[in-house]
């Protein structure tokens, strides 16, 4: 027990560590959010710059004259109150914002992560069984092409191909604006047809790389006694593949699963922005394009602490499925 205790608030220091660097770094972002939209009000209303940048201020609230420290002490005040923020460009709380984001890129990321990881335990478990079959270079070379090919590409071709040119799935949204929202068929069938090529897109670059992460430690288990010992009682290869091999190799997959579901609070900027799906990464391509520091405090800080708590609940997870793994006091 107290040695949990130590890592949570190892965990905790570590949370108020970064919220104070997340602000610092947000703060001294270059540009003037301001100066970007009194510009816009000289081009669309006539106005003087001087005349059209005080409106600016007063319509977001925003002064950047306000010493470092004033915009500190009112940054933690909100943060003790579960308040992550004002977002300037929405004109409402991140947390509202992040209440109508995070089910729509948890719903697509999870669905995602749990179909690579499965895809990517078997391959490789498949792979490093029989090394020298021909799956291995292809899932190998399939891994490496994806791990050099940026996300928003295979998201582009996907959206070009399926979408526009074969027209099977959406461009954009997370549903059609003309069906009522609730717990329909209709609905529901609607939501996955939109998700669907996001899901593939996030998929589609994880599973090689759960593969080879999964062949490396079936490799080294399988020279493991336990192994050899199955294999001298004459065990069928089916029996020792998922009791013995799999079921041991998977453990040091858990820490990265983790720590990915951790991560996937923030979604994935280029994926979502490439869809048009109003998850998180969406949110986060509009801030920073246009310098919402508000709503950038939010939602970094919000990603770093679900990484940093999926963290610690992967290291106590493992300690507790793997018995040879004793955490450090």
């Amino acid at each position: 027990m107290l040695i949990v205790l130590k890592r949570l608030g190892l965990a905790l220091l570590t949370i108020v560590v970064v919220s104070v660097i997340t602000f610092i770094v947000i703060q001294n972002v270059p540009g003037d959010p301001i100066y970007e939209w009194a510009m816009e009000l000289v081009q669309t209303s006539g106005l003087d710059f001087e005349t059209a940048y005080k409106i600016a201020a007063q319509m977001y609230g925003y002064d950047p004259n306000e010493p470092l420290f004033h915009r500190f002490v009112t940054y933690v005040k909100r943060l003790l109150r579960g308040n992550l923020g004002y977002s300037m460009i929405y004109r409402a709380s991140v947390n509202e914002i992040i209440a109508k984001a995070l089910p729509w890129t948890v719903f697509v990321v999870s669905i995602s992560l749990l179909l690579s990881f499965s895809l990517g335990v078997i391959l490789g478990t498949a792979i490093a069984w029989k090394r020298r079959s021909l799956l291995d270079p292809l899932v190998t070379g399939y891994a490496s092409f994806t791990a050099a090919t940026p996300d928003y590409v295979t998201a582009m071709l996907l959206l070009l191909f399926l979408a526009i040119r074969l027209k099977w799935f959406p461009t954009r949204g997370a549903y059609d604006i003309g069906i009522e929202p609730g717990f329909s068929l209709r609905f529901i069938g609607n939501v996955l047809h939109h998700a669907a090529l996001p899901i593939l897109s996030y998929t589609l670059e994880a599973v090689g790389g759960w593969a080879l992460a999964m062949k490396g430690a079936a490799v080294s288990v399988l020279g493991e006694d336990y192994i050899m010992a199955a294999k001298a009682r004459g065990l069928r290869d089916r029996r020792i593949v998922t009791a013995y091999l799999a079921r041991n190799s998977i453990l040091p997959l858990i820490t990265g699963l983790a720590i990915s579901f951790g991560g996937m609070f923030g979604g994935s900027i280029l994926i979502e922005t490439i869809f048009n799906y109003p998850g998180m990464g969406w949110f986060f391509s509009q801030a920073l394009m246009r310098k919402d520091y508000g709503m950038m405090q939010g939602l970094f800080l919000l990603t770093i602490t679900a990484t940093i708590l999926a963290n610690l609940l992967a290291d106590l997870l493992y300690a507790k499925l793997d018995p040879r793994v004793r955490l450090e006091r």
